[in-house]
Order: structure tokens, then sequence, then C-alpha cells
């Protein structure tokens, strides 16, 4: 939807941006990395989202996984990577959304609490999401149903995570996962595009707040063209998943989700993709935002042919 007419900003997204500045609240460029991961506890939902029928957290190495099973029969299993310009976001952060995730598409979501920067720079992050998908791998009949299919998910950084990670996965030839969804995905690492440079897109996420993001996660700037950080960067994308590509318009990040898409489109990739109008980056995982139910929706709509009947 790249040619559509710009619409106002989404009236309840501009009343929470309003509220977050009314109470004080910093940038996450102006802040340390303890600080902003308490500024984004603080927009976490009340403990609570659909009830589960199976809920369990474990330790694989350095990583946590909590799993979320919806019901008894299952259709298929999530690999979540949650946002958080890979230096902020947890479990409990992004537990509503994916507990909605998992009752909308009837899917077992296993949410990943891979290892965050500074403290754990590139390419920890992607390790964790490698042993992690090899456990759901080894777990698929449990957790995704007899027949049930594997996805690989995420937002924001956690769609970087996904996008490189399907990119490895048809690098080794593994056929497990029928469908990757980049929801405003980080796909490079050039911060003077057009959508980066709008001042109508510096909202929840800045081109100064992915300044430091990038900075803690991958300081040698040098290295940021690698595959591995900036997937928009391969050179051949046969073989990856089908795609479900969600971006925002008013997201620094829109143009580089959407040239993803279309990246893999011309690689006769199978892409379904969508700019959801008059929206800011984060709004997916804010539930108090209506237009985040309007987005599941839409997602589980693109999600559903993939998936196996019960």
């Amino acid at each position: 939807m790249s040619g559509e007419a710009t619409m106002a900003l989404d009236v309840e997204s501009a009343q929470l941006l309003a509220q977050l500045a009314e109470s004080g609240a910093k940038p996450f460029h102006l802040l340390d990395p303890v600080q902003a991961r308490e500024l984004l506890a603080g927009l976490r939902p009340e403990p609570g989202g659909p009830a589960m029928q199976h809920v369990e957290e474990l330790q694989l190495g350095p990583t946590r996984l909590r799993v979320l099973k919806p019901d008894a029969s299952v259709r298929g299993a999530i690999l979540y990577l949650h946002g958080g310009g890979w230096v902020v976001g947890g479990l409990d952060d992004f537990d509503c959304f994916a507990r909605r995730l998992a009752q909308r598409t009837q899917c077992t979501v296993v949410l990943v609490d891979y290892r965050l920067a500074p403290e754990f720079p590139f390419p920890a992050a992607l390790d964790d999401v490698e042993r992690a998908a090899q456990w759901l791998v080894e777990r698929r009949a449990k957790l995704a149903g007899a027949h049930g299919t594997l996805l690989i998910a995420g937002d924001s950084a956690g769609g970087n995570l996904a996008a490189v990670f399907a990119q490895r996965a048809a690098r080794h030839a593994e056929q497990h996962w029928a469908l990757q969804v980049l929801i405003y995905p980080v796909t490079q690492a050039d911060l003077d595009g057009p959508a980066y440079l709008d001042p109508q897109r510096q909202l929840l996420l800045s081109r100064e707040d992915m300044r430091w993001f990038w900075g803690h996660y991958l300081a040698d700037a040098g290295q940021r063209q690698q595959i591995d950080a900036s997937p928009l960067a391969a050179r051949d994308l046969q073989g990856v998943p089908p795609a479900v590509v969600l971006t925002a318009e008013f997201d620094v990040l829109r143009d580089e989700g959407q040239a993803y898409a279309d990246r893999l489109a011309q690689a006769g990739i199978t892409v379904i993709e969508r700019c959801f109008s008059g929206q800011m980056h984060g709004f997916v995982t804010l539930p108090m935002l209506r237009a985040s139910d309007q987005a599941l929706e839409w997602l589980g709509e693109q999600i559903e042919p993939w998936l196996q009947p019960v």
C-alpha cells in the first residue's frame, strides 16, 4: 500500500504518546538500558490475557522459554521473537500478546527470552533463537500437533531475528518452517533514508532511538551490513519460507519492511504485505489500542491457510 494517501496518526496512539509525555517519560536514546527496560515494562498490559490450557516456563541453556498452549488440540506452533531493539523486552512484556496470538491462531506459542544487548551483543540473540528453534523442532509433535505447522514470527528487532533465522534455515536446507511472520521488522542499518528523516515518524520509536539500539547490539557500524544483521542485504533469498509482512504508516521502519517484502516477492517467494494506515511502531503489541485487535485479526486471517485442520 505504498501509494496510499497519508492519514493522520491514530487518535488513540496520539493520546498514548501525550500521556507518556505528561508522565515525563524520556525517549529510549536518553536512557541507559536498565531505565529503557523499565520504560517498556511501564507499557506492559495488566497481567491477564486469554487463559491457556497449559503454560510452562523452562530454561534452555542461557535462554528462557515460555510455552503457551491454548487448547488440548492445536493446529501448529509459533516460535515468537519479541521486539525491543535487541536491548529491552522480556517474557512478561509480551506475554499478553503471545496469549492473544495463541488463542487467535489455535497454535502453541513459544515465547523466547533471548539474551539482550549490551550485556550480550550480536550474535548472542541469534544463537538463542537457533537453540530455541532446534528445541521446538525436536518437540514438534507434542507442541504443534501430529501434523502441525511450524512458524517463525517476531516484531521489530524480533522481526529482524525471524527474517535472519529464516534465511539461515534456507541456506541449511531446513524445511521445517512453513511461514515467517514479520511485524514492522528491522531489515537494514542505514538510518539516513526518507522514513528515518521524516519528522512525522519520530514517535514511540525514532531515528535516534534506532541509532541507540544498533549501538548497543552491534557497536561496529562496519559490521552491520552482514546478512545476519541486515537481512535486506542478502543477495539470494531462494528457499526462504513464504512471508506475512506487516508495517505501520508512521514508523521509521516502514520503508525497510516494505523493501524486504518486495525483495522476497522478486525472489519468487509468496508474500502477503499490509501497511496499517495511521499507525505507529509498536501498536500491534499494545492492547490498549483498538488497532492492535485489528492487526491481530488480520494476522490470524493470513496465517490461517498455512495451519493444519484439527
